[in-house]
């Protein structure tokens, strides 16, 4: 049995009655078609299920259609919903995808992860990794001899290099300014480990909020976590000890906030008459907390699909003007989502 032949362009441009240069224009979205030519032209693609070969634009253009992605830390809810947006616009815009996981954020040979993505012809790079520590520190040696265009995911703005990022330090001041605003007045706080950048962010928006107010700040009222429930256990423990009169507490992030949520329960502590929670994140769960979790909400998703639409953009510029863009560094603002955990008035 013979299997039934491939569709070309040419057939395409046969049926609709127009040049195979002229169906090359429609694939490619470009401008110098004819409305009512490109009308019938996708009509006629629809009916014969015309299926461009990625092998053949990919020749045409001279370029792969295909984006690297470096990652790490999957195991984390913030860099796996990054990912999940990174794949669903990737393939929405028509690209493949090159991913490496790094076993830690801060292992790896990264210069010659760079160069085997360069080597693998993708056509742009998005370094999908949190910045911790100095694991960033090898942008300034080697990226301006890079020939492909390298995207920044959570990491501070720095001359030179394209990154996306949620506003972390606008997200503990606002968090802490309505813990403020509802009537605390003895807020601790709960960082994430603070080699993350986001955490001392987060930490740093913490202390603003209470320093414009007019309160200390002091090392007694705050403690480390490392993100998991266990850890916001341990910490909102050693918190209550070192700093009795504590009245609320901006955590910074829910799963740490759960393992606050928790030890309240368990120690007679009102929620949120006693203690005040707000968290950071806005995962799903949160509202399910009891009792329901006041957090600072960043979409992680949209962060990655808003990265994968800025790499592009990137590509087709440099292509398209033939020279240098300036770096830029896109801000993403998080939304206050507000419950009973904290809402004491």
């Amino acid at each position: 049995m013979k299997s039934p032949q491939r569709v070309t362009i040419k057939n395409v441009a046969r049926a609709a009655g127009v040049s195979a240069q002229t169906v090359s224009r429609v694939i490619n979205d470009r401008p110098d078609v004819a409305s009512e030519t490109r009308q019938r032209v996708q009509q006629v693609i629809k009916e014969l299920g015309y299926r461009p070969s990625a092998l053949a634009r990919s020749l045409i253009q001279q370029r792969s259609f295909t984006l690297g992605v470096v990652t790490a830390g999957l195991k984390y809810i913030g860099p796996s919903r990054t990912l999940n947006g990174i794949t669903q616009r990737v393939e929405e815009l028509g690209y493949a995808l090159l991913l490496k996981e790094l076993p830690s954020f801060t292992a790896g040979d990264f210069q010659t992860l760079v160069l085997s993505l360069i080597a693998r012809h993708v056509d742009g790079i998005i370094w999908a990794t949190s910045e911790v520590g100095d694991n960033q520190n090898w942008t300034a040696e080697i990226l301006p001899d890079i020939s492909v265009p390298i995207l920044f995911l959570t990491t501070h703005q720095r001359a030179g290099i394209f990154s996306v990022s949620y506003d972390n330090y606008i997200g503990g001041y606002m968090a802490t300014k309505h813990l403020l605003d509802e009537g605390y007045r003895h807020i601790g706080h709960i960082t994430g480990p603070l080699d993350w950048w986001e955490a001392r962010q987060r930490k740093a928006g913490w202390e603003s909020a209470l320093l414009d107010t007019g309160m200390l700040v002091e090392e007694s009222r705050y403690q480390e976590g490392s993100w998991s429930s266990s850890s916001g256990e341990t910490a909102i423990r050693k918190l209550l000890a070192a700093y009795p009169e504590i009245d609320a507490v901006f955590v910074a992030n829910d799963q740490m906030a759960l393992g606050v949520l928790q030890v309240a329960t368990r120690q007679g502590i009102r929620v949120p008459q006693d203690l005040g929670v707000i968290g950071f994140d806005g995962i799903p769960e949160a509202r399910y907390f009891w009792p329901p979790l006041s957090t600072v909400f960043q979409d992680q998703n949209r962060l990655g699909c808003i990265a994968v639409e800025k790499i592009v953009e990137i590509i087709e510029r440099l292509r398209d003007e033939k020279q240098p863009l300036e770096p830029e560094a896109i801000i993403l603002q998080p939304e206050l989502i507000l419950r009973e955990s904290s809402k004491k008035v």
